[in-house]
């Protein structure tokens, strides 16, 4: 697929064009129209430029719920030739301090439920976001409490002021969008995306999974994470459709939403589909609407993948893909999924298995690491150089970004996912890493030592499982007590759910704590 050589921005500058009237976003039943959503983005991207002071390619922080104002904000940022920094909500003060200080942030662009845990790192200038502003239309679907609260008049009066940016200059190889992953370090990388590499999974992603020119795409995955932003805000922004946004995940305001905007289009992972389909009032809500079904995350259980086709009439259409490559490097056809199964490459995308040891190019059916070459892979990690080295591999005259997971392709050319190289934990789709946990863990007046490993979820498909070594001073110390003070300082899905005390971890002789032998021994539980 030829991609156009433009920045991200202009994308919702051409759908505006063609489409002005249209719906861009339906947030609960009250709509913006796509000029009035063009409109807002420049009238802020003025206000960043004059009034904030933001300069081409200074980060920006978006740490906010799903919202208009996330689109507008970050397509302002854009609009604006500056980076977005996209943060999961669900970031505490600690965990964001580092996103603060190692993207070296010129400002922030905050949810007015979350200014109380970015006011101590001291950020220069945070515009807050009052989510009720945009809840213009009375209604009976069930709007979370917090997207009801008033508050700060900032935002209104920036765009009130209307203050016309600057030429648009962001060239499409720049700096566009920095999402983070963490790793086996612990401590969280920044994805350095350009609008090229943004561009190659939002061009293309909805002409993949069937979009029509009038596609209505519920968007419930948060927009932080690149299957949300992508299959979320950019794809169908790209094409001019409606977003039905949910700031929350709420299985009935869901299946309303679907009726009454007649959605068409709707990216979901496991966990989502599983409350969809137990609520009991499904039958009540008209689904016919719907017309793709699909996600990623994690694999789609068989169980709940016949269910999913029993009751909605459509087949799960998988995909995979990781931050480094903007989404998907792989999706099945819609026309012959097949489950349990990554899918085949993407467009313009080249994937591989290989040896683990030499790199040699590996049959069907044998497992190796999958390794890919395509316009959505990312440029390297922010301020990482050694890491970015580690993460890429010459093959066959191309540079190959190393995914870190195993698995094999069939004689059709479908990959399948089989396992891991790096260290890291799938809780209904958000990943953590546990590297990262133990090292807060360490923190704990009682911890003495700390290995985080997977345990087995029926419901969220693997959880956080801690084994500590506690200090002899602190034998009193409760697994509870290390969950409370876990909640009060991570993210919910990283908060060990399970904490096993332990006199000694297993180690090698140089001192490294064996955690996959503790992983094999919980695996087999």
């Amino acid at each position: 697929m030829e991609l156009p050589r433009e920045t991200v921005y202009r994308n919702l500058e051409n759908s505006a064009a063609r489409h002005p009237q249209r719906a861009a976003i339906d947030f609960y039943g009250s709509r913006l129209s796509y000029a009035e959503l063009r409109r807002q983005v420049d009238a802020l991207a003025g206000h960043l430029q004059r009034r904030c002071g933001v300069a081409r390619g200074e980060r920006v922080l978006l740490y906010a719920q799903n919202s208009p104002q996330y689109v507008i904000a970050y397509y302002a940022i854009l609009r604006a030739d500056a980076v977005v920094v996209p943060v999961n909500p669900m970031n505490r003060t600690e965990e964001l301090r580092h996103y603060v200080e190692d993207s070296d942030a010129a400002m922030a662009i905050v949810g007015q439920d979350l200014l109380g845990e970015i006011e101590p790192l001291g950020v220069k200038r945070v515009l807050p976001i009052v989510y009720s502003d945009y809840l213009t239309t009375p209604t009976d679907l069930p709007v979370p409490e917090f997207l009801k609260a008033q508050g700060s008049a900032e935002w209104r009066e920036a765009l009130g002021a209307n203050l016309t940016p600057g030429s648009h200059l962001a060239a499409p190889d720049d700096l566009a969008v920095m999402p983070y992953t963490s790793g086996t370090t612990g401590k969280p990388k920044g994805c350095m995306h350009t609008h090229t590499s943004i561009q190659a999974t939002t061009v293309a992603y909805l002409y993949w999974r069937g979009a029509q020119e009038a596609s209505v795409v519920l968007s419930a995955l948060p927009m932080f994470h690149v299957t949300g932003m992508q299959a979320g805000m950019n794809a169908p922004i790209h094409t001019a459709a409606t977003l039905v946004v949910l700031a929350r995940w709420d299985r009935d305001a869901a299946a309303m939403q679907i009726e009454r905007a007649r959605v068409t289009n709707w990216s979901a992972i496991t966990t989502m589909l599983v409350d969809f389909l137990s609520n009991p009032r499904l039958s009540q809500y008209d689904l016919s609407s719907l017309k793709v079904l699909g996600g990623g995350g994690a694999a789609m259980p068989e169980a709940v993948a016949r269910r999913l086709e029993e009751v909605i009439g459509l087949p799960f259409v998988e995909g995979y893909g990781l931050s480094e490559t903007m989404a998907p490097t792989h999706i099945n056809p819609p026309h012959r999924p097949k489950r349990q199964c990554g899918g085949i490459p993407f467009y313009n995308t080249d994937a591989r298995v290989v040896d683990l040891q030499d790199f040699h190019e590996l049959p069907p059916h044998q497992v190796g690491e999958i390794i890919v070459h395509g316009p959505q892979v990312f440029r390297g990690y922010w301020k990482q150089p050694e890491a970015s080295a580690q993460a890429f591999v010459e093959h066959d005259g191309k540079r190959f970004f190393r995914t870190g997971d195993l698995g094999y392709y069939d004689e059709e050319g479908y990959f399948f996912i089989t396992d891991r190289l790096k260290r890291m934990i799938n809780c209904s789709g958000y990943k953590v890493w546990p590297a990262e946990v133990e090292s807060m863990l360490y923190a704990h007046p009682a911890v003495q030592e700390a290995c985080v490993i997977g345990a087995r979820d029926g419901y969220r498909g693997e959880t956080v499982k801690a084994v500590v070594v506690l200090k002899s001073a602190a034998k009193n110390t409760s697994p509870k007590d290390i969950i409370d003070w876990a909640r009060e300082r991570m993210a919910a899905f990283k908060v060990p759910r399970l904490v096993e005390f332990v006199d000694e971890l297993p180690k090698t002789a140089s001192g490294k704590i064996l955690w996959r032998k503790l992983q094999e021994e919980e695996n087999r539980k």
